[in-house]
């Protein structure tokens, strides 16, 4: 017992942050990845890389709001 209470978070500012700026970062590669495809077809294409573009910015605003969360709370 004594080994758990000197052990830290792994993260200090828990898990949602991480895995939010890490799904940001993967929907911003897909939207990258998508684009080349867009460009080449059909105008209807686009909706795929816009729609990665979009969940991207989602996910790194949800990453923002936690820290900030987290900051305030422990004021």
């Amino acid at each position: 017992m004594a080994d758990d209470d000197r052990r830290g978070a792994a993260f200090s500012e828990g898990f949602v942050v991480p895995i939010a700026g890490l799904l940001s970062l993967l929907f911003a590669l897909m939207a990258g990845i998508t684009l080349g495809n867009a460009i080449g077809g059909a105008p209807s294409d686009y909706a795929l890389p816009v729609t990665f573009g979009i969940v991207s910015i989602l996910a790194f605003r949800l990453r923002q709001r936690v820290r900030a969360a987290r900051e305030t709370s422990e004021k």
